[in-house]
């Protein structure tokens, strides 16, 4: 099968860079898989689970929240705002973020920023029951 370049760069580091056949993405406006020859696009990206496919049958998935991924025929490049690795994802460090966004939702009187953070708090919860944790 045909592949394409995948980077994924993380605010601390670089989290993958190499060839893969496909990588299946969280967009804002639905989950979206890319396989070499996609049109050009630049989306953004929710809280959810990036799946990278490197051949049939093996592959990555790297937990992201929130960023924006440049989309090209030959290329994918993702900008995450904050990511990991799963396996350095636990149930604890979600529910801290599910606690951090309640109390930033409870704490403003701003509707648009209240509406904003309860789609980030169910965004969160369903990447922890994605995860299984």
């Amino acid at each position: 099968m045909a592949t394409f370049q995948f980077d994924f760069v993380g605010p601390e580091r670089t989290l993958y860079s190499g060839e893969v056949e496909a990588v299946q993405l969280p967009g804002t406006e639905g989950e979206m898989t890319v396989l070499p020859g996609h049109a050009p696009v630049l989306t953004s990206l929710k809280v959810g689970v990036i799946t990278v496919t490197e051949k049939s049958g093996s592959g990555k998935r790297i937990y992201v929240q929130g960023g924006f991924a440049d989309i090209g025929p030959k290329a994918v490049t993702v900008l995450a705002e904050r990511a990991a690795p799963i396996e350095e994802v636990n149930p604890a460090m979600i529910d801290k973020e599910i606690e951090a966004a309640e109390m930033a939702r409870d704490a403003t009187e701003d509707l648009a920023k209240r509406e904003a953070l309860n789609g980030q708090i169910v965004q969160l919860r369903e990447a922890k029951n994605t995860l299984n944790l």
